[in-house]
């Protein structure tokens, strides 16, 4: 009898062993990318969705095999020798076997032993589902997405994010999220770069020539000084002058409408102020109603859409316009 226990000691024991040094694994993947790629026919993905989907069973189920061991070592130990020692081993046991279970090599014989019958156990989890409820209690909910805490958390996963998205997605989701945090300030044209023009510049060819050549699509009209802006001078309104004139003053041929921003506003006020004036250029003022600075419709979809836009004109059509009466100005100039 001594022996037949001494046996099922031993047994128990290695059971306990191969059953603690078990890590069950999952993947990297979140839930909803596993059923993504499994809705692929990505056989792998299926596997790794199961196991997923039954971590929480292998884990209570593991706990609770140990659990029992440990009664059964404890038991034996008991009736093999007196009740003192026989209690004293088994609270030696429980406080040592996760570390021994944990040795190197013994922990990559229990997982091997573990992946190879896996199946087996996940059919088996399968199948009672109803005795696995019992015990399921003692086993932590295992989490399955992540948390966002904070807009700059979201951006660290963009940034590091490697093959599911491209460089320039990157940087449209990027420049999305900040849109609404930047002012005005941070991207418009500043007062030292704008270019303007006298409302009594007289337009000329000379003039003209010197207007397109500057590449915007329009200027602000000023009188004496850029803090006293009285209009906008569209490229496309050039096109109307009659040629046969000699001349034209900017103020005859100007807009007389001009919006005004604070430079504290924020980039997503500008683009809705943009859309509601259907007005493509704003001077930027500050508290003193002083001019800061320009900002145009361009520079505002620049920044949300994180790249370059080749020129300011409205349409490939008006740049079009542009372009030939630009050269009917250059023939003009020859002749």
């Amino acid at each position: 009898m001594t022996i037949v226990l001494i046996f099922g000691y031993l047994v128990t024991l290695a059971v306990l062993l191969i059953v603690l040094g078990v890590q069950p694994k999952t993947s990297s993947h979140s839930q909803f990318e596993l059923r993504r790629r499994s809705g692929l026919g990505d056989e792998k993905a299926k596997i790794l969705l199961r196991q997923r989907e039954f971590l929480r069973d292998i884990i209570s189920l593991q706990r609770a095999v140990a659990s029992l061991c440990l009664v059964i070592l404890s038991v034996i130990s008991v009736y093999l020798f007196n009740w003192a020692a026989g209690l004293f081993l088994s609270i030696i046991i429980a406080l040592e076997i996760g570390a021994v279970a944990r040795i190197g090599l013994w922990q990559k014989y229990s997982q091997q032993l573990y992946e190879k019958y896996e199946p087996l156990i996940l059919t088996t989890i399968e199948r009672h589902q109803v005795i696995l409820s019992l015990i399921r209690s003692v086993s932590p909910v295992v989490g399955d997405s992540r948390v966002i805490e904070s807009k700059e958390e979201l951006l660290e996963m963009v940034a590091q994010s490697s093959g599911a998205i491209s460089s320039s997605e990157k940087k449209l989701i990027t420049n999305g999220l900040k849109f609404n945090d930047m002012k005005v300030e941070e991207i418009m044209t500043p007062r030292s770069m704008i270019e303007s023009v006298p409302m009594n510049e007289l337009l000329g060819p000379l003039v003209l020539d010197d207007l397109h050549k500057k590449g915007y699509s329009r200027f602000p009209v000023i009188d004496g000084d850029i803090d006293h802006v009285v209009g906008m001078l569209r490229i496309q309104d050039l096109l109307t002058i009659d040629r046969k004139a000699k001349s034209h003053r900017a103020e005859t041929v100007m807009s007389k409408d001009v919006y005004y921003i604070r430079e504290n506003q924020t980039l997503q006020h500008a683009l809705a102020a943009f859309l509601k004036t259907q007005h493509h250029l704003f001077i930027v003022v500050n508290e003193f109603r002083e001019t800061v600075g320009l900002l145009s419709l361009g520079d505002v979809m620049e920044e949300l859409l994180g790249r370059k836009i080749d020129n300011e004109f409205d349409s490939d059509e008006e740049l079009r316009k542009v372009i030939e009466h630009k050269n009917r100005n250059t023939d003009d100039l020859k002749s």
